[in-house]
């Protein structure tokens, strides 16, 4: 795919092994060598085996759980290599860490994922690449380019790929309307929206529904599932309103406990994310699909490298698909 890789090198961290090697197979490249692992002291460890001044350097690291580790993981490896001379140092962040704190809600709370991108920026970062950020004016938090890769592409393939009829594109909150315009454009579907309140940090109530989903296929959009508590909620206020059926997609599956028992006594038929963030071998259910990533996170490191546009991988979506 690339003509001259003499000047590229592709790293990873300890977040997600499994995507980083998905995408440098889909490239036609190696991973270069390093290891990234801790002193006795717990203190990270990061020793790159092979020379890289010169080089358009790209890490791949999403900063999923352990959050802290991966975030300091992705901080020191950039340091390292900016001190080992690299030409330009490209951050693969698939899932932004501390997205959902992206403004103030009341008095004396930090704006967390400001603080991030300013940690990211000063560790010699020149370039972020990332995917379906909770917020898209975090874009904005950098002085750096950001490619805000979408999965909705991808999403709307394997959705398509089903044949479903009378689709309605759900939005679990007003929030996210423009995320699902995006997929029912694609899918040439309508739309509703799910009104809700947060009485509470991580607990949700529906409230009312704005549109039609009485006798359709019910296709639910959202950025991240995490206890799948208002996914969930979200699913059960649809069923109480005569639809066929419900399919869930969200990018992100996080998954924290008590996600998978809910989502399988919930009457979601399935939930497809994608492997941006890898799925412990605990979290296992038999409605959960799993889409790759890594062809347009490939054609993005691809693209950057090769000084073309990357406007043209918002539609790329071949989705490999697999069983979890």
């Amino acid at each position: 795919m690339i003509l001259d890789t003499d000047k590229l090198c592709i790293l990873t961290g300890n977040a997600n092994p499994q995507l980083a090697q998905e995408v440098v197979d889909y490239i036609g490249v190696e991973l270069c060598h390093a290891f990234v692992g801790h002193f006795n002291n717990g203190e990270t460890q990061v020793m790159i085996s092979e020379s890289i001044r010169g080089k358009d350097v790209f890490i791949i690291q999403p900063t999923s759980q352990p959050v802290n580790d991966s975030l300091m993981e992705l901080l020191i490896m950039v340091d390292a290599c900016k001190r080992a001379s690299a030409r330009n140092i490209t951050a693969v962040v698939p899932y932004y860490a501390y997205a959902r704190q992206d403004r103030k809600t009341r008095g004396r709370e930090p704006i967390s994922a400001k603080l991030v991108a300013d940690l990211m920026t000063t560790a010699g970062v020149n370039r972020v690449v990332t995917v379906d950020l909770h917020a898209g004016q975090i874009q904005g938090f950098f002085d750096i380019p950001v490619d805000h890769l979408a999965a909705a592409p991808i999403l709307a393939k394997y959705i398509s790929a089903k044949n479903l009829q009378d689709i309605v594109v759900v939005s679990p909150d007003l929030g996210g309307v423009t995320r699902a315009r995006s997929l029912a454009d694609r899918l040439e579907a309508p739309i509703a929206i799910i009104e809700k309140r947060r009485p509470m940090p991580g607990k949700a109530e529906v409230m009312s529904l704005i549109g039609e989903v009485k006798d359709k296929n019910a296709v639910i959009i959202d950025d991240i599932v995490d206890t799948a508590g208002s996914l969930c909620e979200g699913a059960k206020a649809l069923k109480a309103r005569g639809v066929k059926s419900i399919h869930a997609c969200c990018t992100h599956g996080i998954l924290s406990d008590p996600a998978i028992q809910r989502i399988d006594d919930s009457p979601i038929d399935e939930l497809v994310i994608t492997n941006t963030i890898p799925l412990p071998k605990d979290k296992h259910s038999s409605k959960i699909i799993s889409l790759s990533m890594a062809p347009a996170i490939g054609e993005a490191i691809t693209r950057i490298y090769t000084q073309t546009s990357v406007s043209k991988l918002f539609d790329i979506a071949d989705a490999v698909q697999t069983k979890v």
